[in-house]
Order: C-alpha cells, then structure tokens, then sequence
C-alpha cells in the first residue's frame, strides 16, 4: 500500500541529503520517481543540500496541480512510482490534499521534506497539512545544534544581524524603494531558550567581549 510520508526537522537536521537518497535508493532498485521543490537555496528547479549535493527537480509554484500533473503524465504513458517533495512546508495545503489523493487513488509513495515550523515559531501551513493527513510522521534523528550546544529546536531570522520575530514568512526581497538597500538575511537554528531571549551567535559573543574584564596594563 502507498503512504504519504512527512520527514521534518529544523535547518541543518539533512532533510534535503536524505530527500536525495531517498531518491537514490527508489532509483537503485529500478523504481521511477520525480522530485519536486521550491524556494531551494541554489535556485529555481533545484533540490539541493548544504553537503554540496543536488539533483534537477520540477519547481512547484503556486498554481501547480500535483494531481492533474501525475494523472496526465500516466495518461501519456509515462511512468511514476514514487514522488519526492522537497520543502514542502511552502507548499499550499490544498497542494498537500492532492498528494494525499495521488496516495490514495493512485497508489504512488510521496515522501515528503519539510520545516515544521517558521521563524516565528508558527506552523507552516504546508507543513500543518502533512502532520494532519500524513500515514507516517519522522522527526529527523540528526540533530542540529545551538551555538550553546544544545540541540536545536527553532529557526532564527536575522536581518543585518539582529534576530527578527516578524516579517513576511518567505523573503524575496524587504525592498519598498530602489534606493533602500536590502536587508541582509541569514537564517540561524537556536535551543528554544536562545530564541525566546533572541540570543543568536553573533549577538552571545558581542556580549562576551562586552562583559570580559579589561586586561592589566
């Protein structure tokens, strides 16, 4: 029987590596997939991972139908066992709904990757969708870590080094005005404790060096 399967952890826990040898391992035992992804930090049509692995893969807008794409490429002839998608937590919900359905009606496996939860620490609605409709849940075991040494457990925005707790859910771009220079935005993963006192690496040691005593003269 097919499943729908949702593979999350925070930033850095190898959900793209192991989205990527999933693929792999189908592929090895002669079963034909397709990969799906959006947003992917090395561009558009691209599952990539921090390990400098990738793999060209069909791009998701908004408007993409799962559900007509894969009935019409059976009705073409093709063949599809399995899909892989990548970054699901931007996916829409109703785009979830169709993945549940390609399971359901077609029997075709969806493994699906994702991050729970945003910046804000609120639920993606892409990702609440596979918790409340997927047959199996897998919380990475590889666990990402806090500056501390702690494991991470939430995802930080900065922007021009300060941690931000509000903002648009995906940035494109923070530019109302040519000549406003963007932000510069960089993503961090905390123990929840840092992230509730927006205590980020940098921010920890500018107050280390702040609170060192002056060496004698």
């Amino acid at each position: 029987m097919a499943e729908l399967h949702f593979f999350t952890g925070t930033m850095d826990s190898g959900k793209s590596t192991l989205a990527l040898q999933t693929n792999h391992n189908h592929a090895a035992r002669g079963r034909i997939g397709r990969i799906f992804t959006t947003h992917d930090r090395a561009g558009e049509a691209i599952l990539s991972s921090r390990l400098g692995l990738e793999h060209d893969a069909l791009e998701v807008t908004p408007d993409f139908d799962f559900w007509h794409y894969v009935v019409d490429s059976l009705t073409h002839g093709a063949r599809i066992d399995f899909l892989i998608c990548d970054e699901a937590q931007f996916y829409a919900p109703r785009q979830i709904d169709q993945l549940a359905r390609v399971v359901d009606e077609l029997q075709i496996d969806v493994f699906a990757f994702g991050i729970m939860s945003d910046f804000r620490t609120e639920l993606f609605d892409g990702s609440r969708r596979l918790v409340e409709l997927a047959d199996r849940t897998h919380v990475l075991q590889v666990e990402a870590l806090c500056w501390c040494g702690k494991r991470a457990t939430h995802n930080a925005r900065t922007e021009n080094g300060e941690m931000v707790t509000e903002g648009e859910v995906i940035v494109v771009g923070d530019v109302d005005a040519q000549d406003v220079e963007p932000a510069e935005v960089a993503y961090e993963v905390l123990c929840r404790q840092h992230h509730r006192r927006r205590m980020t690496a940098a921010r920890a040691q500018a107050v280390s060096m702040v609170s060192e005593p002056l060496p004698f003269s």
